[in-house]
């Protein structure tokens, strides 16, 4: 296993759509354990393949009840409302008040190809559709409402060019 380092802001495997996995072979299980272990290394509690340059449709995550592998996920259901300062660690040291669906239901396959389904609420629910986001190739700031987007994006261009945000 390995560590990879994580893509960040700026990145364009990051805005770009995931492939379907259509073969689950020892290098998807290889690249679901270097995840696992990237994301617990980071630390964070979800990771999308293309955080680590692979675009493909691939997520581990671990909200507290250990660690998940799903492949091909799809939203198929998400119901009420929760605002919460989301993070990711494509966008490191950010947090913003997203409001997202307070419930997510995805459904996927695991790494023996058999149906899987995952769902939850509040930060579980939150994990799988920011994972979700990620393999569409969009990142929790277009979730951002116009002007907290103007401001984070001003802000994320500085740190890029090596100002503080304050400045």
């Amino acid at each position: 296993m390995a560590i990879f380092p994580i893509r960040t802001f700026g990145d364009p495997v990051l805005r770009a759509r995931a492939e379907r996995v259509h073969q689950i072979d020892e290098s998807i299980r290889r690249l679901a354990a270097d995840m696992l272990e990237t994301m617990y290394d980071a630390p964070g509690v979800g990771l999308a393949a293309p955080q680590i340059g692979v675009a493909k449709q691939v997520v581990v995550f671990d909200a507290g009840d250990g660690p998940e592998i799903l492949i091909n996920p799809e939203l198929v259901e998400t119901g009420g409302e929760w605002s919460f300062d989301e993070g990711c660690l494509s966008v490191p040291g950010h947090f913003w008040p997203i409001t997202r669906p307070a419930f997510a239901r995805v459904r996927g396959i695991d790494l023996e190809g058999r149906d899987v389904e995952h769902a939850g609420e509040e930060l579980l629910g939150r994990v799988l559709q920011h994972e979700v986001d990620h393999l569409k190739g969009m990142l929790l700031i277009e979730r951002l409402d116009r002007k907290l987007r103007k401001q984070a994006l001003r802000e994320l261009r500085q740190e890029a060019l090596g100002f503080g945000a304050s400045e």
